[in-house]
């Protein structure tokens, strides 16, 4: 996916304000509009213009955008996203959606960064010159460990907002909330605090803040959807004659019995040890053959006569070598 450089497509300096932003679009767009123009690439320019000005326009776009870094150059085609480049900051309405009002389709790099649903919003008239308007809801993800989703949780969370501060520059202003993290929530699951997005107007209900959940990276385990893994070295002599060894797992240490003569990578699956999500995962343990760094002498000769013991033994046998 090709990174997009929105400031150069504009032809402005990252530090502009909205107002010298909006001025350099309009400008590129009379130039480039498909109407009256006569360059070549004419109906690609404006198309990246009208692109680029979606999520420069808006602060909160704007702002996320930023959040990617200096590191990115236009025209990069191996561009991915940092997985937490949005993390606790918080988008309305259809700044976090790709919920532009023109039918024009853009770029998959604007639909990564921004290509969720919005929710769109509700109003209605109270008296004969008033109306009233739901607020929009806001979205943000956050990050929690995993022992939070095995037994719940109780987090105080700071997440970012943005405001337009003097200068026309978006800036960020944090938010501190008292959430609940529910036991066996999962990744891409969303937590719904009810009237915490924006207000609404003349006295309508207030939208509400929509927290999708991801999981802090861990230093022991592996999460996939509701199941967790573990990768566990073991010796070789353990691999060959079985023995009892204690296994972390989130909820405690436990005990389990490795098989004899087990092979690497061979993998044990407990069941419903993994996130108690409403369809439990499960936990599993990966076993990892590891020998010692450096072998003395007597454990060469044992696993030399383990060699000759075992002449006919040939691993690789099923390999067409």
């Amino acid at each position: 996916m090709e990174y997009k450089d929105y400031y150069q497509i504009i032809g402005v300096d990252k530090d502009a304000s909205q107002q010298d932003i909006k001025r350099a679009y309009r400008k590129l767009a009379r130039k480039y509009h498909p109407d009256v123009s006569q360059e070549s690439d004419a109906e690609a320019r404006f198309k990246d213009l009208g692109e680029a000005y979606e999520v420069l326009k808006d602060p909160e776009k704007r702002n996320a955008y930023d959040r990617l870094g200096n590191n990115w150059k236009a025209g990069q085609s191996n561009f991915q996203p940092p997985p937490d480049w949005d993390t606790d900051f918080v988008f309305h309405g259809d700044s976090f959606t790709g919920g532009h009002a023109s039918n024009q389709k853009f770029s998959d790099f604007f639909e990564t960064l921004f290509g969720q649903s919005g929710t769109g919003f509700q109003y209605h008239t109270s008296g004969a010159n008033q109306f009233q308007m739901r607020g929009d809801d806001s979205h943000a993800k956050i990050f929690i460990d995993l022992e939070d989703s095995y037994q719940g949780a109780n987090r105080v969370l700071t997440l970012n907002t943005t405001v337009m501060g003097a200068d026309g520059q978006p800036q960020l202003k944090p938010r501190n909330l008292n959430v609940k993290i529910p036991k066996g929530v999962i990744a891409g699951q969303n937590i719904r605090l009810k009237g915490q997005g924006l207000p609404g107007i003349n006295g309508a209900q207030s939208g509400d803040l929509y927290l999708e959940i991801e999981f802090n990276p861990h230093s022991v385990y592996t999460i996939n959807a509701a199941d967790v893994s573990i990768e566990v070295p073991i010796s070789p002599w353990e691999a060959a004659l079985g023995a009892k060894i204690n296994i972390p797992t989130p909820t405690g240490t436990i005990e389990l019995k490795i098989p004899e003569a087990i092979s690497s990578g061979k993998t044990v699956r407990l069941k419903q040890r993994g996130i108690p999500a409403k369809q439990p995962g499960s936990f599993y343990v990966i076993f990892k053959i590891i020998l010692p760094e450096k072998l003395s002498d007597e454990e060469k000769n044992l696993y030399q006569q383990l060699q000759e013991t075992n002449n006919q033994f040939n691993p690789r046998r099923q390999l067409a070598w």
